[in-house]
């Protein structure tokens, strides 16, 4: 298996498989609340079965090549991760999205995280355009976004209906060509 040093802080990212539904279910649960304000991932994994199942679909999508889900550790303890929810080689389109439990927030991991994936996604698998979707009130997430140098395209209202509350999705992108030129003016 791979390690990718996010920094020198000891994060890393690694793939998440079904084998590993222990821990991510008990990261899960370290981070149930927090998580699941605006993403269904906890509504997904409520046991240690449902959560093997999680990753078990995304062991599926992988194989596929429509998706794929990577773990964030810190000093070797499972915090968040990194998914293309959707991932379109035919169409060279993919969403990207992640999670984090509240221990490791404010950090910048998903930052790092997420350039590593669309790194890769542009430059070994030839995607033109990465999606990044988001309701409206999840601000964190929102600013990494921007932090990626990614568009803001508009707002789907009360598109998203959950627990109970319709959210606004705020849909966000970037392109290739800008996703190389942001890189080269950083280097």
């Amino acid at each position: 298996m791979f390690a990718v040093s996010l920094g020198d802080d000891g994060a890393e990212l690694r793939p998440l498989e079904p084998w590993q539904a222990e821990e991510f279910f008990a990261h899960i649960e370290r981070g149930r609340e927090f998580i699941g304000r605006y993403v269904g991932l906890p509504d997904a994994a409520e046991d240690l079965a449902s959560a093997r199942a999680f990753l078990q679909s995304y062991a599926d999508k992988a194989a596929a090549d429509a998706g794929r889900i990577y773990g964030i550790w810190l000093d070797g303890t499972l915090v968040g991760g990194v998914l293309f929810r959707t991932f379109d080689p035919a169409m060279g389109s993919c969403e990207a999205g992640c999670w984090l439990e509240p221990s490791a927030a404010g950090r910048g991991l998903v930052t790092r995280a997420v350039r590593v994936i669309i790194d890769w996604a542009v430059e070994q698998r030839g995607m033109h355009r990465v999606e990044w979707q988001v309701s409206s009130a999840n601000k964190p997430s929102i600013a990494v976004a921007q932090r990626l140098g990614m568009t803001y395209e508009g707002a789907l209202r009360e598109s998203y209906a959950y627990r109970g509350t319709r959210h606004d999705m705020e849909s966000w992108s970037i392109l290739a060509p800008e996703w190389r030129e942001r890189r080269a003016s950083a280097a």
